[in-house]
């Protein structure tokens, strides 16, 4: 992690239980929180950090779980099943605890960089949270990269309804947000994003783009990322800069 600030944030879980984890940051700019995916800040999560400071944001990455600077699936899977006061893989109609958390962080982003809100990108265990997090005002701007959960129910959501409706308010507040998928990734399925469209979308109205990108990769913007001009990732992640360029900027 050579290059960033660390520091310490607190804030409570759903039901009042405060944790500490490490927040690593970078650049200057509009501020984006990568939130990590299961397999953990590996060299590819902090190249997707680089790209995003190579086009003028200041990056925030809160370290959850796992080792840094490595992918750790199988370790990080564990870990996560550990995690249950954190993350709630099968829940249907609910989001997780850790979703508080991270909303408590955004506010403190935007408020610490003094703008009207921030941009967060989610993927694969955390991409749902992208989804609802854009229903608060601290967030302009949201990417849900492979949302995974819950896991195995491919064609549930991950949300109550009440996030579903704050979801649906502030993004015709603030404009669509973006969603990725590969049309072969049993992780999320299309049962998913039809889910998604369903509560999130009307047949006149796109609250939420959702790309499907051939293939059967899982981690668009990461594990799965090809850097060549005209690849789908590739394509994807240019898509993801220009939103974030666009929603971010000062006015």
């Amino acid at each position: 992690m050579e290059g960033y600030e660390v520091r310490r944030f607190t804030a409570a879980l759903r039901g009042g239980e405060r944790v500490t984890h490490d927040v690593y940051a970078r650049g200057e700019g509009p501020p984006v929180v990568i939130m990590q995916e299961l397999p953990g800040i590996g060299p590819q999560t902090l190249r997707l950090a680089d790209r995003l400071v190579e086009a003028g944001h200041r990056v925030v990455i809160p370290h959850i779980f796992g080792p840094l600077g490595r992918v750790s699936m199988v370790g990080n899977m564990v870990r996560v099943v550990c995690m249950r006061r954190y993350f709630k893989l099968f829940a249907r109609n609910e989001s997780s605890p850790a979703v508080d958390w991270f909303r408590a962080l955004c506010r403190d982003v935007r408020d610490r960089a003094g703008v009207a809100g921030v941009g967060v990108i989610g993927m694969c265990l955390t991409g749902n949270f992208a989804i609802t997090l854009i229903g608060d005002e601290s967030v302009l701007a949201a990417v849900a990269s492979q949302p995974a959960m819950p896991i195995v129910l491919g064609e549930e959501l991950h949300m109550s309804a009440a996030e579903v409706e704050a979801a649906r308010d502030h993004l015709d507040a603030c404009g669509p947000m973006l969603a990725f998928r590969f049309a072969g990734d049993p992780g999320c399925t299309a049962g998913r994003f039809a889910a998604i469209d369903a509560a999130l979308n009307d047949p006149e109205h796109a609250r939420i783009r959702l790309t499907v990108l051939p293939g059967r990769g899982h981690s668009v913007l990461t594990l799965d990322f090809v850097d060549e001009a005209g690849h789908p990732t590739h394509e994807a992640l240019e898509s993801v800069l220009g939103y974030f360029r666009d929603k971010l900027s000062a006015p």
